[in-house]
């Protein structure tokens, strides 16, 4: 049976980059070759008298532009162009010049003792010195594309993020919105007060404050990236306490916070994994919910018995959760941890904090 030749998409990563890397260093060997002594290459012996040079090209190539990837590597996680570019510029510079002078250096040395046969008396050390200019002129050339590239590659990021923290933004608008203005949620509110009024005036009034201010912080940072971890704990203790009233001694909760100051959360993640844990989990005078918010150095850990019901009208989704996800993975490196064992669901918010 023929075999099919190997394609770049059958080929293993590994080998196809490795390929890649010799082919462009080739190239670049030869067009150094082409600007230096362009007339060798209009006879055989000129190709043939070209030859340890365009070795010696290659070499040089291929180890700068190698060590170039390393930095960039390197310094990417580390030091961000965006956000210190003074210092990025600096750091490239000294880590690869210092690299290229050390690489250059060593490379000149082995190509003269191949060629010459020195012995350690008869080195040159200032020959040998002087012999790294040109490789380091090419390291220069290096640096410059290594540096264009890294630095554009690094705002095409920054502008991409920024375009999808809008759009998780607006996603994030639209889904608090139906999550807490839904129906259900309304009706069930509303049907509790209207068995209050009868029962409790000062009940009801108090159900209908908190029921405002709920309305109310929903509109209110629809708009806002973060908020205070101080304003999303006024919200859930709102929000608590209304779920309270409606379900009496079914739901138990407690909020344990020492010091919410200078930090911050995506607005209504509270109120996204709050209602998740109401809406699907049982809630009766035999299997008590409880709900816990608890602030864990900088992390908010959000806790409840895990009690699923066993026939749910909405079927959990998880797009409160990955909502909450993806707004943190635009805003932070820290992400949630969600933890489900088997009597209680955690999810721990990591709590940010706002660069002066």
């Amino acid at each position: 049976m023929p075999q099919t030749p190997l394609t770049p998409r059958h080929q293993s990563p590994l080998w196809y980059n490795l390929r890649q890397f010799i082919l462009i260093n080739l190239a670049i060997a030869l067009s150094i070759q082409v600007v230096f002594c362009f007339p060798c290459f209009f006879s055989w012996d000129g190709i043939k008298s070209m030859i340890p040079d365009f070795v010696f090209s290659f070499l040089v190539s291929s180890a700068l532009s190698w060590g170039g990837s390393r930095v960039e590597c390197f310094l990417d996680p580390r030091v961000s162009w965006v956000y210190s570019p003074v210092k990025r510029l600096l750091l490239t510079v000294s880590l690869f010049m210092s690299y290229s002078f050390v690489v250059s250096f060593a490379i000149v040395f082995g190509y003269h003792l191949v060629l010459d046969g020195l012995s350690s008396p008869e080195i040159p050390w200032k020959d040998l010195l002087g012999f790294t200019k040109y490789p380091l002129g090419i390291s220069l050339v290096f640096l410059a594309i290594f540096t264009t590239r890294s630095w554009l590659m690094e705002w095409r990021k920054s502008a991409i993020e920024a375009e999808q923290l809008r759009s998780e933004k607006l996603a994030s608008q639209y889904q608090s919105l139906k999550n807490q203005l839904n129906p259900h949620f309304l009706f069930n509110s509303l049907n509790a007060l209207s068995n209050l009024v009868y029962e409790d005036a000062d009940r009801s009034a108090a159900f209908i404050q908190k029921l405002s201010r709920i309305y109310r912080y929903v509109l209110e940072v629809q708009q806002e990236e973060l908020v205070s971890l101080q304003r999303e704990l006024d919200f859930a203790q709102n929000f608590l306490e209304l779920q309270k009233i409606r379900f009496e001694e079914n739901l138990n909760f407690s909020v344990k916070v020492s010091d919410p100051k200078g930090l911050f959360l995506p607005p209504l993640s509270l109120q996204l994994l709050l209602e998740n844990a109401i809406k699907h989990n049982v809630a009766s005078a035999e299997d008590p919910l409880f709900i816990h918010i608890i602030q864990k150095e900088k992390e908010l850990w959000i806790s409840n018995t895990f009690q699923p019901k066993s026939s749910q009208t909405e079927p959990s989704t998880g797009v409160g959760l990955n909502n909450i996800k993806s707004r943190y993975l635009i805003l932070s490196k820290a992400q949630p941890e969600v933890v489900q064992t088997e009597h209680e669901y955690l999810v721990k918010l990591p709590l940010l904090t706002i660069q002066q």
